[in-house]
Parts: C-alpha cells; structure tokens; sequence
C-alpha cells in the first residue's frame, strides 16, 4: 500500500505543478475533475503537498471542499479494506 500511495502521490505533485505551470502560461489545463481523481485514488498526500509548497488550488474554497471530500472518501476505503483483509503477518 505504501508503494501505491508514495506513486499517486508523486504522479498528484507532478500533475499540480504542471497545471501550475500551465495557468501562468495560460495554456491547456488539467481538469479540476482529473485532480481530484489523482486525490481520490491515492495520490490525495501529494496534491496536499503540492498545494501547500506551489500554492496551487490552495485558495479556491469551491476546489478545497471537494479536495477534502476526495480525501475523506480514500481514508474510508482504505480503512473499509484494513477490515475486509485478512492480517498479514
């Protein structure tokens, strides 16, 4: 699990500062919707990050409720798994 959330996480940060990147050059963005889906599905610790050291998305409240959402929902599914999985070791 660590693995997939360190590889969500890095592909999150990478997709934030190129839509960073992207807004100042005002070229083509990635969808809000996109972003959100990287933060659902186990990349939500590096987009936190890149909000917090690239100050991207970290101020637009309408983007910061559905980011927590995303956030919320992969702590539920990771917790639901913990108690649908046998323990290892």
């Amino acid at each position: 699990m660590l693995g997939l959330y360190l590889g969500a996480s890095l592909l999150a940060f990478l997709a934030y500062a190129f839509d960073k990147s992207a807004a100042r050059k005002r070229r083509w963005r990635i969808p809000e919707r996109t972003l959100h889906l990287l933060s659902l599905f186990c990349g939500w610790p590096g987009a936190w990050a890149a909000q917090q050291l690239l100050r991207h998305k970290s101020s637009k409240r309408s983007f910061q409720r559905v980011f927590w959402v995303t956030v919320l929902l992969n702590c539920g599914m990771l917790a639901g798994l913990r108690h649908l999985l046998p323990a290892v070791g």
